[in-house]
């Protein structure tokens, strides 16, 4: 018995006919990741800027916000934005390079998005917070408005500070939106790998196969990052 199931772990058999399942999720994952990220930047930011705000009801309302999504779990935010808001708006169901459903891409985005800002709000106000008080002290004393000051001189100081944590949180992203699959059915590679587990009834080896794909996918990106990292503070030290 033991024998069969380990014979029955690493029995790939499947690929040659399933085995596009895989490709278009890895597709779909990469996409939807992406996409997410990329869309919860300006939040983020502007989420930043209010925590670091003068204006008492800024702090509060972008600190509460913050607060939700960081202390409630991926699972319970995307259920509400995907039955309770895109229950309200509906989406067409239209198909986007002929295997994105726009109806399940957007909602899934969108929460993971409202998830990611978040996060990354945090990641702005620190790197924000590591540009020395001299750099904006120099620049108000050389005439340049509070908003100037930040657009020309803290921010692109900043950038560089939060660059290789960014990408981390897209390497984080990624494995984060293997929820999407499991609860809406969105076609990434968790829902590819439980199609052809039910298909075929094997229960373990399209599981494994998933797993060595993300691995694939987020152990060379997380090396990059760190060497990435590694060169920008060489860069510092210099």
């Amino acid at each position: 018995m033991p024998l069969l199931l380990l014979s029955g772990m690493f029995d790939f058999s499947f690929l040659p006919k399933y085995s596009v399942y895989f490709v278009r999720g890895v597709e779909y994952t990469l996409i939807l990741s992406a996409c997410a990220v990329f869309l919860a930047i300006l939040p983020a930011l502007l989420l930043a800027l209010m925590r670091l705000s003068k204006n008492r009801l800024l702090r509060i309302v972008s600190g509460a916000y913050i607060a939700v999504f960081r202390s409630t779990p991926m699972l319970v935010q995307l259920s509400i934005v995907y039955f309770g808001l895109f229950g309200v708006i509906k989406l067409p169901q239209t198909m986007l390079f002929g295997f994105i459903n726009v109806s399940m891409f957007i909602p899934g985005v969108v929460a993971l998005a409202l998830n990611s800002a978040a996060y990354v709000a945090e990641i702005f106000r620190a790197g924000i917070l590591a540009v020395d008080q001299g750099q904006t002290e120099a620049a108000r004393s050389l005439g340049l408005t509070q908003s100037q000051t930040m657009r020309l001189v803290v921010l692109p100081q900043a950038v560089k500070n939060i660059l290789p944590t960014l990408a981390n949180e897209l390497v984080t992203m990624i494995k984060e939106s293997s929820i999407c699959g499991t609860m809406m059915g969105i076609q990434e590679l968790m829902w590819g790998a439980k199609t052809v587990a039910t298909t075929t009834h094997l229960m373990m080896s399209p599981y494994l196969l998933a797993a060595a794909i993300y691995f694939c996918i987020n152990f060379p990106a997380t090396k990059a990052i760190e060497a990435f990292e590694r060169r920008m503070r060489r860069g510092d030290v210099r």
